[in-house]
């Protein structure tokens, strides 16, 4: 055997995802049932767009969907993270999804029905969205105590890889259900495909062991109100390194999503039915490619400028699959920018994960929440709007090439977030 023959599987370990914290019972149950329902989840995010196109032939009705999600974020993200830091973490996560499963049966419901509202689309998105920001700071939170801190970045690898491999997996299957049926019965069977992997997420919540809060530092009962939120914004005001990863990130989705764009391109430039599919998974491609050689994300001291680079490098990606006029084309960038989104996702959140307290990550999660879940859903309303008033292109190619520029200025101006280099300090526990 030769040197180079010995050193390969040593290097292939470097580059390959670090599958070490699915050694730990608990997460490991958690990762199986959240990955089984956020496939199911990707059936619904296909349908609701779609339905709503097809209702009211607008991309800003799509648009506003992401304003129906983004304003439940608002209020209860923050109210959710403080709940999360009050009381038993997988109580918390279990109501969020039950509530979940209720939205997805309301969906199937109107859809089975036939009531063709829109104003109900909205709603039910907003109850969806109710659930995400009661369970998301649970859920987030829950990964800094499940595995110790050294295997935070690589569970936070293997979380946002499973999930972009759902997203890649879901929109396909949903493009080929809208492509085989007709609308009236592909919506429906999208809506109980979700319903019913949704159960699989239950079910690992109530096998999670008791998660109740750390003692409080000064020895006062933990509570779920406004003065628990209000220190949690104190500590984050405090901590500017948390505070610009934030920004970087609204600026990336909020300008640079091109999501609610989907429908219209998909019918307009491509003839519908699996184009919408491909649209949809491309990103999600591209992040489960570079998820799977994620060894090195781990290792990067750098976390703060490898920050910055991701997210200028998904601006232009973005920007230049506007550009592209041949389908194959378009999803080939799509998922580069894909690749530079799940590099900035992990390495964002594992600077949340081992910068912040345990007793604070609820709170932050809570903010992580309304952010990276509600920064897409603006970034919709956004892409609506300027699709109405200038077409998709401009809304598509613009918005990129103004992540990409405002990112720069920000790194520029705000130099913490470049400088970053994480500490080992934190810690988390095994369970």
């Amino acid at each position: 055997m030769t040197v180079g023959e010995t050193n390969r599987p040593r290097e292939q370990r470097r580059w390959a995802i670090d599958l070490r914290p699915l050694r730990v019972p608990a997460y490991r149950r958690l990762w199986v049932g959240n990955a089984i329902a956020m496939f199911g989840f990707q059936f619904t995010a296909v349908a609701v767009p779609v339905e709503m196109y097809a209702l009211t032939q607008d991309s800003f009705w799509v648009g506003l969907l992401g304003v129906a999600a983004f304003v439940p974020l608002l209020i209860f993200g923050l109210w959710g993270g403080a709940v999360a830091d009050a009381i038993d973490r997988r109580r918390v996560l279990l109501v969020g999804s039950v509530l979940l499963w209720l939205a997805v049966l309301g969906l199937l419901a109107q859809a089975l029905l036939g009531v063709g509202s829109p104003v109900l689309l909205l709603a039910l998105v907003a109850l969806s969205s109710v659930s995400f920001a009661i369970a998301g700071p649970a859920r987030g939170a829950l990964v800094g105590r499940l595995v110790p801190a050294e295997l935070v970045p690589a569970a936070t690898t293997l979380n946002f890889t499973t999930a972009m491999a759902t997203a890649v997996l879901g929109p396909l299957a949903a493009g080929l259900i809208l492509a085989i049926w007709e609308l009236g019965v592909a919506l429906p069977i999208a809506y109980a495909v979700d319903a019913t992997l949704l159960v699989a997420l239950v079910w690992a919540a109530l096998r999670l062991p008791a998660m109740p809060p750390e003692p409080d530092p000064h020895g006062e009962p933990r509570q779920a109100g406004l003065r628990s939120i209000v220190d949690g914004v104190r500590y984050l005001a405090g901590s500017p390194v948390l505070l610009l990863s934030f920004a970087i990130d609204l600026i990336a989705m909020v300008f640079a999503f091109p999501r609610a764009l989907f429908p219209e391109v998909a019918t307009e430039r491509f003839g519908g039915g699996a184009a919408v599919g491909w649209l949809y998974s491309a990103i999600a491609i591209g992040s489960l490619l570079a998820g799977l050689v994620s060894g090195w994300i781990g290792r990067v001291r750098r976390q703060g400028l490898v920050l910055v680079l991701a997210v200028v490098g998904w601006g232009v990606a973005v920007a230049l699959a506007g550009l592209a006029g041949q389908l194959w084309l378009v999803v080939a960038l799509l998922v580069l920018a894909g690749a530079a989104d799940l590099v900035s996702s992990v390495v964002r959140q594992s600077i949340l994960l081992l910068y912040a307290p345990d007793r604070m990550r609820g709170r932050l999660q809570g903010v992580n929440t309304v952010v990276v879940a509600g920064g897409p859903r603006l970034g919709d309303l956004r892409a609506g709007a300027m699709a109405a008033s200038f077409g998709s292109g401009v809304a598509w190619v613009g918005g990129g090439l103004a992540a990409a520029a405002l990112a720069v200025l920000l790194a520029v101006a705000f130099p913490a977030l470049v400088r970053y280099r994480p500490s080992t300090a934190s810690g988390g526990q095994r369970s």
